[in-house]
């Protein structure tokens, strides 16, 4: 039961966290603004997690580099990448302990369904990713289009 515990507040935490960074970010503030992570060590293989990140298709949802699709896994800050015992034990919530707020965007990843040595693998795999995204500024047809929004309408 103690582990039980100590998961959920672990993984609750995680989540107050990661709410209280999005509701940050929704209210106009800078994504690059945020505090950076203190990251932990690796100690998977990201040669065998990317093996496991296409097999468990993250890509689905991650991208391949982990900058596109429904959530982005670098440039974020999340504190769910920041140690592999952060990342696994949000896992584990989610499959595990039942949520308190299910979600049908995700996975649910039991110990069952991805044991703790896969699960640092895939880890190191997304910590190997490095934000490759050029900045608005260096996107000439986006400055454009953005320059034309400004614009006043005419008809």
């Amino acid at each position: 039961m103690l582990l039980h515990n100590r998961s959920f507040t672990c993984a609750a935490a995680v989540l107050v966290l990661c709410v209280a960074g999005d509701r940050a970010l929704a209210q106009g503030g800078d994504a690059k603004a945020k505090p950076a992570i203190k990251y932990g060590p690796v100690t998977g293989s990201a040669a065998r997690g990317k093996e496991l990140y296409h097999a468990y298709t993250c890509y689905g949802c991650h991208g391949f580099n982990g900058e596109t699709g429904a959530r982005d896994l670098v440039g974020t800050n999340s504190p769910i990448l920041a140690t592999e015992d952060t990342f696994i034990h949000f896992l584990r919530l989610r499959g595990n302990l039942a949520p308190l707020l299910p979600t049908q965007t995700m996975p649910n990843y039991s110990e069952k369904s991805l044991n703790d040595k896969d699960a640092k693998d895939i880890y190191a795999y997304i910590r190997s990713f490095h934000l490759d995204s050029p900045a608005v500024k260096d996107i000439p047809t986006l400055r454009k289009i953005l320059k034309s929004a400004d614009d006043p309408y005419k008809p």
